[in-house]
């Protein structure tokens, strides 16, 4: 998981101060999040998801199909 999300910024050409910024927490909190050693709040994997347009599953490494899942519209 954490080497997708650091794929994901650096394919996005984005320093980790930028998704820092984005997510609202310091640089080192977002660093401890890529390098493993701060689990990342379900929250927080919704918003990278959500940023990135994939899927949290994608994020967990549980499917390889990056396209995010169509939103249920109730």
């Amino acid at each position: 998981m954490y080497a997708r999300i650091r794929n994901l910024r650096e394919d996005a050409d984005l320093l980790q101060r930028d998704i820092a910024q984005i997510l609202n927490c310091t640089q080192v909190c977002y660093s401890n999040y890529e390098m493993g050693k701060r689990d990342i709040p379900t929250d927080v994997l919704i918003k990278l998801a959500n940023f990135y347009h994939t899927s949290v599953d994608y994020l967990l490494g549980e499917t390889d199909v990056r396209a995010p899942y169509p939103k249920n519209h109730k």
